[in-house]
């Protein structure tokens, strides 16, 4: 079967090129600009000291997020949804899925009563956005707790270890990593897959838009997720040895 020709003239397993870019913006605790290829979020992260209803009086924290799209972050502008007055299914359900990837690797408990609010903002879109918003989001949050470790009000760091993710997918029948829009809209199978960096899975999301997968090719699909994800996790790594 021939290998379908890719953007930059990508092999098969190549992740687009990555760029992760610290201390963005000036207020937030945390603030990152991250690339992949031509998609771009901003992720900045913001301690409040409050929790949920559910969370007090626990001595836990929480960690959530908020996702959206700027109107001009795809080809045609799109109106903000804000002044919709409501969010998409579309937009609840990247920001719950960055949400739960975040939870799956802090220690609520070392949080104390604050909550860490993760907000991702897709300035370009070229696919790939909610998985460069997780990977993202967790360097900025990193940031965010070494601002508290640095002033003292955390005695340990919550964060048991970093958190990415990435996309893969079926492209004319070969499994492909990182897909851009382009291959996005017309892959058989696209699958974002979340995974800590000691190799465990957070969530998998795969469906067949045009044909149906097997098991042989989902394996196949999550192993070159897990190749994927270890480089960006050696990416954010050395991200946050860079100041």
């Amino acid at each position: 079967m021939t290998t379908p020709i890719r953007s930059g003239n990508r092999a098969a397993d190549q992740l687009r090129p990555v760029r992760i870019t610290r201390h963005y913006t000036q207020h937030a605790e945390g603030a990152v600009l991250i690339e992949f290829g031509a998609t771009r979020v901003l992720c900045t992260a913001s301690v409040q000291e409050n929790v949920p209803p559910h969370q007090r009086g626990t001595g836990r924290g929480w960690v959530t997020a908020e996702y959206g799209m700027l109107p001009r972050a795809t080809h045609q502008r799109s109106d903000r949804e804000a002044a919709k007055g409501k969010q998409s299914g579309r937009t609840q359900e990247i920001q719950r899925l960055i949400g739960r990837s975040l939870r799956a690797v802090f220690d609520l408990s070392l949080l104390g009563e604050r909550t860490l609010v993760l907000d991702c903002d897709v300035i370009q879109a070229d696919g790939g956005t909610r998985t460069a918003a997780i990977t993202g989001a967790w360097v900025a949050a990193s940031d965010a707790v070494a601002t508290l470790l640095a002033s003292g009000a955390l005695a340990a760091s919550p964060i048991r270890g970093p958190v990415a993710a990435i996309s893969v997918g079926l492209v004319q029948g070969q499994p492909v990593l990182d897909l851009d829009y382009a291959e996005d809209a017309g892959c058989d199978t696209d699958m974002n897959v979340v995974m800590t960096g000691a190799g465990h899975f957070v969530e998998v999301q795969g469906t067949a838009e045009g044909a149906a997968f097997t098991r042989a090719q989902m394996d196949q699909l999550l192993a070159l997720a897990d190749k994927g994800i270890a480089e960006l996790v050696q990416l954010q790594q050395q991200s946050l040895s860079n100041e």
